[in-house]
């Protein structure tokens, strides 16, 4: 198994915000605070490069009607830990009106099924998404991404919706977003608020938070994110067993291909040949 130095990844993210807000003269970062890992360890991560250079982190926990409240709570906890301004904000009212204003045909929709609730989830990450960026753009800045290679690979995000302007992680599997934080609660917070918020994230359930199911990892059908990680890995390395290959992890993470290349354009070779 590779072995990272945590510390050297920290400095090195923090060196490229620095140099990415100072570049591109960002006036905010904004994130949305989900009350999970990576929200919470992007937020830790930025806050000492926006104080430094007087920028604020700006972290808003968005919830539209099946966040649960630990998710709240833990949410809260890092925003206030963390952030400059934060503030929590409840889209259920606008959620249920653009369901009313978009949904084509209701008779047949079976509100328990798998389908809808992966559609209308989509719809709640794109509300939250509209949110977001509008406070980038009043605040003359960009919205902070959260996702992980893990979950990049497996499609585990909404197109259109959660991805942000600026990934600190998107290169670092689930197990090493893990690692990382605790290496940041050990090593690098004083503050206990800040400490004791960022714990308990690690300490949670993942789940997406859309209530499609009660965590993350039913989803994938997996005991833990060791196991995700191992049979992706294990697939981009041509190394995995036959049984192995028909997991569901490596299922998702073949059908989630055109994600990774979204928008599909058609080549100017193929126009013009």
């Amino acid at each position: 198994m590779e072995s990272l130095d945590y510390k050297k990844i920290v400095g090195n993210i923090r060196f490229e915000l620095e140099t990415y807000i100072t570049k591109y003269s960002l006036k905010s970062l904004i994130i949305g605070e989900s009350g999970g890992i990576d929200s919470a360890i992007c937020s830790a991560l930025a806050q000492p490069i926006c104080d430094k250079l007087s920028v604020p982190l700006i972290g808003r926990s968005i919830s539209i009607e099946t966040n649960t409240k630990p998710e709240e709570d833990r949410a809260k906890n890092i925003g206030n830990s963390f952030c400059s301004d934060f503030k929590e904000v409840d889209l259920t009212n606008l959620y249920h009106q653009t369901f009313v204003d978009i949904e084509e045909e209701t008779q047949s929709n079976d509100t328990n099924s798998a389908e809808f609730k992966v559609r209308t989830g989509n719809i709640k990450a794109r509300l939250r998404m509209v949110y977001l960026y509008n406070l980038a753009q009043k605040h003359k800045g960009i919205v902070l991404s959260t996702d992980n290679y893990t979950e990049l690979l497996l499609g585990f995000w909404t197109l259109h919706g959660d991805i942000g302007d600026y990934g600190m992680i998107q290169n670092l599997w689930k197990t090493e977003v893990y690692n990382l934080s605790k290496y940041i609660v050990n090593k690098k917070l004083t503050v206990e608020k800040q400490k004791q918020s960022l714990q308990a994230c690690i300490d949670a359930t993942p789940t997406d938070g859309l209530g499609i199911t009660s965590s993350d990892l039913e989803q994938l059908e997996a005991k833990n994110y060791s196991e995700v990680d191992h049979l992706l890995k294990g697939y981009l390395n041509n190394t995995l067993t036959k049984q192995e290959l028909e997991h569901k992890v490596v299922k998702r993470h073949l059908s989630s291909a055109y994600k990774r290349n979204n928008p599909y354009n058609l080549s100017r070779k193929t126009l013009l040949s």
